[in-house]
């Protein structure tokens, strides 16, 4: 069926395409040699600057426009020099690289060692809550020894997931004399000093409408000269007007996130492919640990298991993502190395509201429990207001749960996430790297992204245990062992897993080329 537009839709249409125009979209731009790319999203930014940012919506942006030392050639997981020549373990507590000769940032200042000795001790140093710091976490110092050499001091020796760290949120590359080393700059800042080296920089922007990316000349680095001169990012408020857009060709990609309805009808539509990709992301509640109901922690224990044996992920998966999705039974997705389903193993497949209550019983807790829970409806897609009323139903249909569900929007849900505002919420995690580690450290290690006052000393250890050892076997056994604690504490409940999908307009070649296991979206790839 197809979906109508009333005035207001078709206002925000109208809207949308006067700020192309106004910054300089379409095939006679004078900025492009070749036809321009329009690629829609539902996304938000939280901040250009890599210090401010650790979220999909902020990353598209920086994989098009900054350096990084190492990263991913598209269609590859094969760690590819990028600013650096080369970067190699010369002590098994110091990782080294060489960078390149010759390198720059948009604005003419020299790319350096110093420069990026300076971007990620400048990441840890302004340890913004909703930064990548916490996947520095094994990083001592960091230290330019000469123009061309920068060597990372790690705390914890052989770590096998450092050299992937590069290529993450934490690795972008920043100008030391434009970036202010102990605050966070303002996209407008960022886009006023130019401090980009990578394959775009940006040419006209306004955040979260419109940000228009022009082919830098100047880069030298894995994805190689881009196939598009120029390439628009097109932010839309409302994932329908995106459905209908990309259907009607008025924009030439769509990259999340459309419902499993659109996806169905767009798989039937006349002059648009459906690209899907590897899977990886991974769709959670988080519970803040101090805020969330009980008394002490063992109430709070129990108040997270009988969530665990309450929600029903087969019925999320199919009644609410048509399958699109699947049910996470772990913290680390099914298909990565040491994935296990320690969730299915301690409470079972099917909701279990008996144990639940005997749960909630023996630690004295009062039913029903009144829950507030939070979750975005314009980050993870239109379907989040399903999701979680589906989730609603389930824990309340046991009699143990009373629910109060509420919304806002990515841009201040980010900032009231790691606020103590909210006792439990959705989040999502595409990874930043194709290793079950990243599902584990940035969210249950040190000073981790989640905020979630989980700081749990076993667990740091086991982690820390499993990222520097080198046998296969083992690793994937302690990785195995931190899965079974984590459920058993549940300070996460995951519920579902699905794949990366966009959708392009037949014209336009590459998508596929793109959505690959290292989860980065690269407009390099992009041609019409």
């Amino acid at each position: 069926m197809r979906i109508r537009r009333g005035a207001a839709a078709v206002a925000a249409t109208a809207l949308a395409a006067a700020a192309l125009a106004a910054c300089g979209a379409g095939n006679d731009s004078e900025d492009s040699s070749g036809e321009a790319i329009v690629v829609g999203t539902t996304d938000k930014v939280v901040s250009i600057d890599p210090a401010g940012a650790y979220d999909n919506g902020s990353l598209n942006v920086q994989t098009q426009v900054y350096q990084y030392l190492l990263n991913f050639p598209a269609g590859s997981t094969e760690l590819t020099p990028d600013a650096a020549e080369k970067c190699d373990f010369t002590t098994p507590t110091e990782y080294t690289c060489t960078m390149k000769d010759g390198l720059k940032f948009a604005n003419g200042n020299p790319l350096t060692a110093e420069s990026v000795a300076f971007s990620y001790q400048r990441i840890v140093d302004i340890n913004n809550p909703n930064g990548p710091a916490s996947l520095l976490g094994n990083m001592a110092k960091v230290e330019a020894k000469d123009p061309q050499t920068v060597v990372f001091t790690l705390k914890s020796p052989n770590d096998q997931t450092f050299p992937q760290v590069l290529v993450t949120s934490a690795g972008p590359i920043v100008d030391e004399k434009t970036y202010p080393k102990d605050r966070v700059l303002s996209d407008d800042e960022a886009v006023e000093a130019d401090g980009f080296s990578g394959p775009y920089t940006i040419a006209k922007y306004s955040k979260n409408e419109v940000a228009q990316f022009k082919a830098n000349p100047d880069y030298d680095g894995t994805y190689g000269k881009p196939k598009a001169d120029q390439v628009t990012m097109s932010y839309y408020k409302d994932a329908n007007n995106l459905k209908l857009d990309i259907e009607n060709k008025k924009i030439d990609v769509a990259y999340r996130s459309l419902t499993p309805t659109d996806i169905e009808s767009l798989e039937k539509a006349d002059g648009v492919t459906v690209h899907k990709g590897p899977g990886g992301e991974l769709r959670y509640i988080v519970f803040n640990l101090k805020t969330m109901p009980g008394t002490d922690e063992a109430q709070k224990n129990a108040v997270r298991k009988a969530a665990a044996y309450s929600v029903d992920r087969a019925a999320l998966s199919e009644q609410v993502y048509k399958g699109t999705y699947t049910p996470a039974w772990s913290a680390v997705p099914e298909g990565l190395p040491g994935a296990t389903e320690s969730f299915k193993t301690a409470y079972g497949e099917k909701p279990d509201a008996a144990a639940a209550k005997k749960l909630l019983d023996d630690a004295g807790v009062k039913t029903p429990v009144a829950l507030s829970l939070q979750y975005s409806p314009d980050h993870y897609g239109s379907n989040s207001a399903e999701e979680y009323n589906a989730v609603k139903r389930q824990l309340e249909e046991t009699g143990l749960f009373k629910v109060t569900l509420q919304s806002s929007e990515w841009t201040t849900y980010s900032e009231e996430r790691v606020a103590d505002s909210y006792p439990a919420y959705q989040l999502g995690w595409f990874p930043d790297f194709p290793d079950s580690d990243n599902y584990l450290t940035p969210f249950f290690g040190p000073n981790n992204f989640l905020q979630s006052h989980y700081d749990d000393a076993t667990t740091a250890a086991m982690l820390d245990k499993e990222r520097t050892d080198a046998d296969t076997a083992s690793r994937e056994k302690t990785l195995g062992e931190i899965q079974d604690r984590i459920a058993d504490q549940v300070p996460i409940l995951p519920l579902l897993t699905g794949a990366q999908v966009a959708i392009g307009v037949d014209e336009v070649k590459g998508v596929s080329d793109t959505l690959d296991a290292s989860f980065k979206f690269r407009f390099t790839s992009l041609s019409k």
